[in-house]
């Protein structure tokens, strides 16, 4: 039988679901260097992210990183977006040349790269070599 304070608790449990998978999401920052030396120091698996809004390519690939990051193996992972137009800097740093570039650190070791894929193939390997 339903009762009142069972519908009550039901209905403030399910809020409680629909986050808590993002609690197992990873963790997307905008790229600066303390952050990710700090990142790189821990330990952590890192995927670097190039992208720029206007790229049609960067779009293809957000569905995909989206996806990917949700998925709970990936809870650690530390996602740093650079913006291909304003962060040159960081554009010298990793040595990337184009936009829709991806890179895959495990620790401090590079680990994986990538240039304009959109394979959810590909890229999931790709995420699998930052474990």
């Amino acid at each position: 039988m339903l009762t009142r304070r069972t519908l009550a608790l039901s209905l403030l449990a399910a809020p409680a679901a629909w986050l808590a998978p993002a609690a197992f999401a990873a963790q997307r920052l905008a790229y600066s260097p303390a952050a990710f030396d700090a990142a790189q120091g821990a330990g952590k698996p890192i995927l670097v992210v190039v992208h720029a809004t206007w790229c049609p390519t960067c779009r293809a690939q957000a569905p995909i990183l989206s996806q990917l990051e949700s998925e709970p193996n990936y809870a650690g992972l530390v996602v740093f977006h650079v913006d291909f137009d304003a962060q040159k800097d960081a554009l010298k740093r990793f040595g990337v040349r184009l936009q829709s570039t991806l890179i895959a650190f495990k620790g401090r070791a590079e680990t994986g790269r990538s240039v304009g894929d959109t394979d959810p193939g590909s890229i999931a390997a790709l995420f699998a070599k930052t474990l």
